[in-house]
C-alpha cells in the first residue's frame, strides 16, 4: 500500500494541449477522436453564418379580409368625395370673382354715366328748345355721346302716359284727375336712366292721381 501511495505521488499531472495551432512549428493541429464530440455543429449556410429563422405569416381569415376589402373601398369614395368638393367649391370661387368683376365694371361705367348726365340733359333741352339743326356741331356732339351711352347698354326711363313705378320714378308734382284710376305720369321733367338692371338715375315726373 505505501509503494501504491508513493506511486500515486510520484505521478506527474497530465496536460492536454487542445491549441488549435502548434505554438512551436505554427502548422494546424488535427482534432483527435472524440475531440469534436462537444464541438457546436457546423452551420447550414454556405457563408457560415447561421440561417435565419423564417417568420410564420398568419393568413388572414375570410372576414378579416373583407373588412380590409371594405375599408379600401370607404377610403377611396370619401378621397373622390373630397376631390368633388374641391372642385365645385373651386368653380364656385370662379363665378363669384366673375360676378364681382362684372358688378365692379357696371359700377364704374354707371359712376361714369352719371357724372355726364348734367351735359346730356343740356344737350335735350336744346333739343326740345329747337337749337339741335341737322348737321351742327353740338348736334353731332349729342348723337355721339347717346351713341356711345346706347353701346353700353344705357336706357332711358320715364314716358309720359306710363304708370308710375317708385323704383324708377320720382314724383316731384302729383295732379288729381278724374280720368285716371292709378297714379300715371302726366309729364317728364326729367328723364331717368338705368344700365342694365342697375338704376342709374331716377326720372323726376309729375304724376295724375286719382281724384277723390
Amino acid at each position: 500500500m505505501a509503494d501504491e501511495k508513493n506511486n500515486d505521488d510520484n505521478q506527474e499531472p497530465v496536460i492536454r494541449d487542445k491549441r488549435r495551432v502548434d505554438p512551436e512549428t505554427g502548422d494546424v493541429r488535427e482534432p483527435s477522436e472524440g475531440a469534436g464530440a462537444d464541438a457546436p455543429a457546423p452551420d447550414d449556410s454556405p457563408d457560415g453564418t447561421a440561417p435565419e429563422k423564417e417568420e410564420e405569416v398568419d393568413e388572414l381569415s375570410d372576414e378579416d379580409q373583407a373588412l380590409l376589402e371594405q375599408a379600401s373601398r370607404d377610403l377611396v369614395a370619401e378621397m373622390r368625395t373630397d376631390m368633388l368638393r374641391a372642385q365645385a367649391e373651386l368653380v364656385n370661387f370662379r363665378q363669384r370673382v366673375e360676378r364681382d368683376r362684372a358688378a365692379n365694371r357696371d359700377a364704374v361705367i354707371a359712376e361714369v354715366i352719371r357724372s355726364l348726365l348734367p351735359a346730356m340733359d343740356d344737350l335735350a333741352r336744346a333739343e326740345a328748345h329747337g337749337d339741335l339743326v341737322e348737321g351742327a356741331p353740338l348736334t353731332l356732339v349729342a348723337q355721339k355721346l347717346r351713341s356711345a351711352f346706347e353701346k353700353y347698354g344705357l336706357k332711358q326711363v320715364g314716358e309720359k302716359g306710363e304708370p308710375f313705378d317708385p323704383a324708377f320714378h320720382e314724383a316731384v308734382v302729383q295732379l288729381p284727375s278724374e280720368d285716371v284710376t292709378i297714379n300715371t305720369i302726366a309729364d317728364v321733367i326729367e328723364p331717368g336712366y338705368i344700365l342694365g338692371d342697375r338704376l342709374v338715375r331716377a326720372a323726376k315726373v309729375a304724376v295724375f292721381v286719382p281724384a277723390e
